[in-house]
């Protein structure tokens, strides 16, 4: 028979693969741990972007800085300038194109339109052959549905043309129907 080889204390089957093997091993896991941690930096900064665009898109005060006095005065007068010009783009020009450039306008020359958006009135600057051309133009404007209101504000016979024209200026308010001021 074979003669039995009997071993309480086996060796240890450590060699320089498992020690390489481990190495490579632990090094993969603190990577993983370093992409990890700058993976959740990322996001956090992109929480924090997401966040600001959002209070400001909701016009969210409280995390903004207070404006001085002098501030949030321009600011207010930047807003109501922009109410302002707002209103005007609103109104519907091309109706009252349309209603000025169909009236008869043989003896008559516009010279400025000066609406105001705010208060709903135009004002009209004109030059007429005679008086009976520019009342003949105020009756026209009244007639009108666009226009209400119409008052001759002033006139004035221009003495040094020899065709003696009359220079008026005109007040109406300008209906604007279903349009939203």
């Amino acid at each position: 028979m074979r003669a039995l080889n009997l071993d309480f204390q086996p060796r240890r089957r450590c060699g320089p693969l498992g020690w390489s093997l481990l190495a490579v091993g632990v090094m993969l896991v603190l990577g993983c741990i370093l992409v990890q941690q700058h993976i959740s930096a990322e996001t956090a900064q992109q929480q924090g972007h997401l966040q600001t665009a959002q209070r400001v898109l909701t016009g969210d005060t409280a995390g903004k800085v207070s404006l001085t006095p002098a501030e949030t005065r321009e600011q207010a007068q930047n807003l109501a300038e922009m109410r302002k010009v707002s209103q005007q783009l609103r109104r519907p020009w091309e109706n009252l194109f349309a209603l000025l450039e169909a009236m008869p306008r043989d003896n008559i020359a516009l010279l400025t339109l000066t609406p105001d958006a705010r208060k709903g009135q135009l004002r009209i600057s004109a030059e007429a052959k005679d008086l009976d051309a520019m009342l003949d133009f105020h009756r026209n404007l009244e007639a009108s549905e666009e226009l209400s209101d119409v008052s001759l504000l002033s006139h004035e016979i221009v003495a040094n043309v020899p065709e003696h024209p009359v220079q008026f200026n005109l007040s109406a308010t300008w209906e604007i129907g279903d349009a939203n001021p």
